[in-house]
């Protein structure tokens, strides 16, 4: 999985019990999501096999209701602890079978997205959640083959694990039940669920799998750049890792306010909305490096699986590094460096604080990633590329469809090349902080790298500056020249930005955009040209720069941008309305649509995203409209806890204000029992 913060949750001793006892071993499911109560029943069958005696069976189930229990055809008594469904009669040694129906209304794990048409229901089980949702096991050494049919309305597409067999129209009139089977065993984790209104494209990849690729249809011009390369990534990972895909199938499908980047559930990787761009936000945020990212999980980490936190890098580490290999193979070694030192430099300052080794289970999520794949590279460069390819596949081949640990990793390394696994071991795993000196002696393979680091250090003139401007140079040394020279006064730096300019890539221009916020007028007419550049994040960036620089020329700026939404959190349209509030000439009654416009974009409509920009502005100009104040209470309950936490600090904030308190108090009096109960929980904190 792709995120930015992680905490992998010990197995329970009990579990472990468990499952040396008994194995799990078949999962048949038939749920149905109620998007309008936000809950979801079904009926579960699970094969298992006793292997020692045991005196209760336990499957994960929070905060479930179960009915009609039964093992091997009998009607059973059960427990529910509210956390686990514990059986304790009916089963024998040997193979058993139980059967039960369950009724849930998941507080976290289960989301459910909009409305009408444009509703999404999306699962993200990752470490032990699955059983929020779907009763299972949140230890991930009982790996299960889980057959899942949905039910569902029939004008949504539904997506789940494994070939899709069919879909039926049932007695129920606009229900149909789609039909998924793994072929394979998995951990309760990677069980996940998605429904929309998404369309599909689909291809084959060389070795003859099938790629399904989805977006929402209201999105389907944006196809080939949100998932370029895709094809040629799956046919580089699975030559370059020497074991064929093991899962027969891969979809990919992006939601709505999804809590991370991406995750890897086993042949359905779910991926963020953010990520689905069109050819011009592609150069701003792309989903390549996350779309390898999961796709490497499918060997690590679902083909075989960590047995517990101390061996999370087994997953994190190896599929940074393998999406860092397929962005070599797309980018060239030029690019594949420069993000080998930027992870280098993010570890470096980590390190201060950081003191948790990469073999712990309370490791950062940096470690586990990024220390991971700089693990992975040192032993790859010292026993050669030929060597730890070999390794890796004797090792997926080996382990397959089970757990492991780090060990499992280096004793296979150290039968194929000799190479010294302890020392590696203590260096890169159980050493805190970060090697800089020896990664940049790796580092230094690369001549880019060499002349970059050269260039750091040296004291170059302002002429010898710009010839490396006009160079072939990696882009960035050029981005590194235009920051570094950002305090030079303009009459100098000025052929600096001009040559910058002239080199016309995207992201040395954007440097130029971002480090010239005073914009003097002799460099009005060329910094003007960044606004049509292909890149959003220039446009708005520059047409900040610019209104603020020459306020007498706002309306044609704005006039220039209209109508440009930008990426998906529609950052440059919500600038756009900002500065038209603030900077435009307006009526009165321009005022009023730019600031229903505004609110529209705050409403539960639209994303996160979406509508924490939007309440940024409107915090600024108008933070006591009631309307307001309604959408900013209403972020404070929302699933994903960054922009909860938004809400939480702005509405505390206001609330010190006497007058802010008292017009929220009278908006509670005359709003309804949802609202009034909202208000009254920040009103009544002490």
């Amino acid at each position: 999985m792709y995120r930015i913060l992680f905490s992998l949750l010990l197995v329970t001793f009990s579990f472990a019990q468990q499952t040396d006892k008994v194995d799990f071993i078949k999962c048949d499911a038939l749920v149905t999501p109620n998007h309008a109560e936000k809950s979801i029943f079904g009926t579960i069958t699970y094969e298992f096999k006793v292997k020692k005696a045991i005196d209760t069976i336990k499957i994960d189930a929070i905060n479930m209701e179960f009915s009609e229990v039964a093992i091997n055809g009998k009607s059973v008594k059960f427990k529910n602890s509210g956390k686990t469904l514990n059986l304790f009669e009916g089963f024998k040694k040997g193979k058993n079978k139980i059967t039960f129906n369950y009724t849930a209304k998941p507080k976290q794990t289960l989301y459910f997205t909009s409305s009408d048409e444009n509703l999404q229901i999306w699962t993200q089980g990752q470490g032990r959640y699955t059983s929020h949702w779907f009763p299972s096991f949140d230890d991930v050494n009982e790996k299960v083959t889980f057959n899942i049919s949905v039910e569902f309305r029939n004008d949504f597409t539904v997506i789940s694990n494994g070939a899709f067999i069919s879909n039926k129209y049932n007695s129920k009139g606009n229900l149909i039940t789609w039909n998924y089977q793994m072929q394979k065993p998995m951990s309760s984790y990677l069980v996940m669920l998605a429904v929309g209104n998404f369309a599909k494209k689909t291809t084959t990849t060389k070795s003859g799998t099938p790629l399904e690729f989805y977006l929402d249809k209201n999105d389907v011009s944006k196809f080939e750049p949100t998932y370029r390369y895709s094809k040629e990534m799956f046919d580089y990972l699975e030559q370059e890792i020497g074991v064929k895909y093991p899962w027969g199938i891969y979809r990919q499908v992006p939601v709505r306010d999804f809590l991370y980047a991406g995750m890897e559930n086993t042949t359905s990787t779910i991926f963020a909305q953010d990520f689905v761009v069109d050819s011009i936000g592609f150069n701003d945020r792309n989903y390549v490096n996350v779309n390898a990212h999961e796709l490497a999980h499918q060997w690590f980490g679902d083909l075989i699986t960590a047995q517990s936190g101390k061996h999370h890098w087994l997953q994190e580490g190896f599929a940074t590094y393998y999406a860092l290999l397929a962005e070599r193979h797309l980018f060239g070694d030029d690019y594949f460096y420069e993000e080998l030192n930027d992870y280098a430099e993010q570890l470096k300052r980590a390190s201060k604080t950081d003191t948790i080794p990469v073999m712990n289970e309370k490791a950062s999520s940096l470690s586990f990633y990024k220390k991971g794949a700089w693990a992975l590279h040192v032993m790859r460069e010292d026993i050669g590329a030929k060597d730890f390819q070999k390794a890796v596949k004797k090792y997926l081949k080996k382990y397959q469809y089970k757990n492991v640990n780090t060990d499992d990793f280096l004793k296979i390394v150290k039968e194929v090349s000799g190479y010294d696994v302890e020392n590696f071991k203590r260096v890169w795993l159980e050493k805190p902080g970060f090697e800089m000196e020896i990664a940049q002696k790796y580092l230094s393979k690369n001549k880019f790298i060499q002349d970059y680091f050269a260039l750091k250090k040296s004291k170059k003139s302002l002429s010898e500056l710009t010839e490396i401007l006009k160079s072939d140079a990696y882009y960035p040394i050029k981005q590194y020249i235009v920051y570094q020279t950002r305090n030079v006064p303009f009459d100098e730096r000025k052929v600096i930005l001009e040559t910058a300019l002239a080199t016309n890539n995207i992201l040395v221009r954007r440097a130029v955009a971002e480090s010239t916020p005073i914009i003097p007028e002799a460099f009005k007419n060329q910094y003007e040209t960044l606004l049509n550049d292909n890149s959003y994040q220039t446009k708005e960036i520059a047409l900040v720069n610019l209104c603020e620089s020459f306020p007498e020329e706002v309306e044609k700026y704005l006039e220039q941008t209209k109508g440009i939404e930008g990426n998906n959190d529609k950052s440059l349209k919500l600038t756009w309305l900002k500065l038209k509030i603030l900077k435009g000439q307006n009526s009165r009654f321009d005022q009023e649509n730019i600031i229903d416009e505004l609110l529209q974009y705050a409403s539960v409509d639209f994303e996160s995203s979406i509508r924490q920009n939007a309440l940024e502005t409107l915090l600024g100009v108008n933070y006591e409209n009631p309307k307001v104040i309604e959408a900013l209470f209403l972020a404070t309950n929302h699933h994903k806890w960054q922009f909860t936490k938004f809400g939480r600090d702005n509405v505390r904030l206001l609330l010190k204000k006497t007058e802010y308190r008292t017009i929220v108090e009278k908006v509670a009096s005359t709003s309804n029992a949802n609202m009034k109960e909202l208000y009254l929980k920040f009103l009544n904190e002490k």
